[in-house]
């Protein structure tokens, strides 16, 4: 995929899981949310595997182990080695290797992940501003018990002059009982705090590519993920193609509004979509775009995206041509036409 202006998404005549070596999963809303499984996605990971495909699990979340998380996974039936899990801490752990000399102390903000991570890379994690020799902070998310009186420890390490490394800076994070906040909205603490800016090693920003291609090996992934501005941004950044699931953070109306870097290569319903191929959004004679039974055109005005077919068709691949509709009218913007009748008429 280059990293030119998508105006629609993509079709395929193969089932993704056959036209893509390597799958590289998010977790939180795609896999599981609340810590149980997303409704087909087990069944739909174990025909994947079996027929094939490998399956790698990128998570910006790094509270828990690459060890924790698999052993997670194969609880829910989706068996995982600890391999086979990439995570934000150890890409920040990375990222602060590369600049800091082995045996360095950095403070950790967050989980058990951070300081696993940092071990490998023979990093030595500590608790304390007040450390002798400290040489860095990183923050991570670390639940949401992370006591208050962490935040002002980094603040203090910072003030300092000491450098700041984040492992992701997501606002928001799935849980079973909605939204909650994110490492990104902790970060922020420290940020008003400090008015300092520290480098970031999560999605969508290189470095968590990097790491997921260096754990991986993979020749030609397919990013899987329900966040535009983590999974389909950083998938546009690494020009590898996406698939969006509709089962997490990312609504159909969103999706409409997506600007040019936050535009999946395929959209579909949940992780069954691995399973097919997808349908080719056409554009069509005097304007408008084509998917199945449905056609999607932007009014004259610009003011609404309009929708014509017939009831009972796949509402996704009314969603689909919405997309081109959508898209080609904001061109290297977002789109600000009203598309509440069309997404009303399909449900969603």
């Amino acid at each position: 995929m280059s990293r030119q202006r998508r105006t629609m998404p993509a079709g395929s005549e193969q089932s993704l899981h056959r036209a893509y070596d390597t799958a590289l999963l998010d977790l939180d809303g795609v896999v599981y949310a609340g810590g149980q499984a997303i409704a087909h996605a087990v069944e739909a990971l174990g025909t994947a595997r079996a027929d094939g495909m490998h399956l790698a699990y990128v998570t910006n979340n790094a509270l828990r182990t690459p060890e924790a998380v698999a052993e997670h996974l194969t609880e829910l039936g989706i068996p995982t080695a600890a391999a086979e899990v990439i995570t934000s801490a150890q890409a920040v752990a990375r990222l602060i290797a590369e600049q800091l000399p082995a045996g360095s102390k950095v403070l950790v903000i967050g989980g058990e992940g951070l300081r696993v991570a940092l071990r490998e890379r023979d990093l030595v994690p500590v608790d304390s501003a007040d450390e002798a020799g400290l040489a860095a902070v990183v923050q991570g998310y670390g639940g949401p018990e992370l006591p208050w009186s962490r935040f002002a420890e980094a603040s203090y390490a910072i003030a300092r002059g000491l450098p700041w490394f984040v492992s992701n800076t997501d606002l928001t994070i799935p849980s079973a009982r909605g939204i909650a906040p994110g490492n990104g909205a902790a970060v922020e603490v420290v940020r008003i705090a400090t008015g300092a800016r520290p480098q970031v090693a999560g999605k969508p920003l290189p470095p968590m590519h990097r790491e997921t291609i260096l754990r991986t090996g993979a020749r030609r992934p397919l990013v899987v993920g329900d966040r535009l501005d983590t999974d389909i941004e950083g998938a546009f950044n690494g020009e590898v193609d996406s698939l969006l699931v509709l089962t997490g953070v990312t609504d159909a109306a969103t999706l409409l509004r997506a600007e040019p870097a936050h535009r999946p290569t395929y959209v579909d319903r949940d992780l069954r979509g691995l399973l097919t191929g997808q349908p080719a959004v056409e554009p069509v004679a005097g304007g408008g775009f084509r998917c199945g039974g449905w056609t999607a055109t932007a009014s004259a005005s610009a003011q609404e995206l309009e929708l014509t077919g017939e009831d009972g068709g796949d509402p996704l691949d009314g969603l689909r041509a919405l997309c081109g509709a959508a898209w080609s009218a904001a061109g290297d913007g977002s789109c600000t036409s009203d598309a509440g009748k069309a997404l009303a008429r399909l449900g969603l």
